[in-house]
């Protein structure tokens, strides 16, 4: 096929993809959020030991997520944000995963992980009452549907019935990785979304501990066909705690030959006037392939990597 006729094919599903974008715009506008746009280059990265932002010229990086700069926002006064904007991360690509993808973030001032779990369950029915799929359709041979009651594990829970084995506050991470993937994941979803939460203390990124169980932080994660959604978290707002944990990842980052990062100062600043708070980032791109039935993210882009 020529590229004409290959990009005219894909017309239904960039068709899809729009809509699926206005449906999300709609949404957030009228649950009083305001869009917002930051910089697509940092000087700065969240220092994460997996993640690994790509040199973009000038001593900055290409933004693996826009997060630091929301929670800024949030910290000067913003109570209820979204975006929907291109990230990068390196050395990406697979069934599930572009070097360069679409996400979708929002957070809320006073509120917590449960909070985000409600919007995700809120937003994921309107796009599908819009799409007149909201009583189910099927995905490579999955019946799916969003009505139903949702699947809720602790990561506890999931281990244990799945893997056969329970984490504590600090795990094998090799272990826990290879679990999650090959035992887990692969059961969460069906037929409904899943929530995953309460992960390990040492899982915990940049989400606060719970107070009445310190041994896991109150973060999340949606899964829907056995495949990862969205990553949310009740916000640590701790800049002490903070400040330890990125210098933890980056020695980890420095032991296993990763890139170094300064440590982000601005927003370790910001941290000081940051309230209480809830966000969360959902890759668009995946939820398209749901809808849409495609069985690579290739299908639901015009031009996938390789394709320029």
């Amino acid at each position: 096929m020529s590229e004409r006729e290959i990009l005219a094919a894909k017309r239904p599903r960039m068709e899809l993809r729009c809509r699926i974008l206005q449906a999300i715009r709609s949404f957030f506008l009228d649950a009083g959020f305001l869009e917002v746009q930051t910089p697509l280059r940092t000087r700065e990265p969240a220092p994460e030991l997996y993640i690994e932002a790509i040199p973009a010229g000038d001593d900055h990086f290409l933004i693996t997520s826009p997060e630091l700069y929301m929670k800024r926002l949030l910290a000067a006064g913003y109570e209820k944000i979204f975006q929907i904007s291109p990230v990068f991360r390196y050395g990406e690509y697979g069934r599930y995963h572009h070097t360069e993808f679409l996400m979708l973030e929002w957070y809320r001032l006073d509120a917590d992980y449960i909070d985000l779990q409600n919007d995700c369950q809120n937003l994921l029915l309107s796009i599908c009452e819009l799409e007149g799929v909201a009583t189910g359709w099927n995905y490579q041979g999955h019946w799916l549907e969003v009505n139903g009651k949702w699947q809720r594990y602790t990561v506890g829970e999931a281990f244990r019935l799945y893997a056969g084995w329970e984490p504590g506050s600090v795990v094998d991470q090799d272990r826990f990785d290879l679990d999650l993937v090959e035992k887990i994941e692969t059961q969460l979803g069906f037929p409904t979304p899943c929530i995953l939460m309460d992960y390990p203390a040492s899982q915990a990124a940049l989400a606060r501990l719970k107070r009445e169980d310190p041994s896991v932080a109150e973060r999340f994660e949606l899964y829907w066909a056995g495949l990862e959604l969205a990553n949310g978290f009740s916000e640590l707002t701790n800049a002490d705690e903070q400040r330890m944990r990125f210098e933890s990842a980056l020695e980890m980052r420095r032991d296993q030959g990763y890139s170094p990062y300064p440590l982000p100062e601005r927003f370790l600043e910001s941290l000081e006037h940051l309230p209480p708070c809830a966000g969360i980032a959902l890759g668009v791109d995946r939820l398209i392939m749901l809808l849409a039935n495609a069985r690579h993210i290739d299908e639901i882009v015009a031009f996938p990597p390789g394709f320029e």
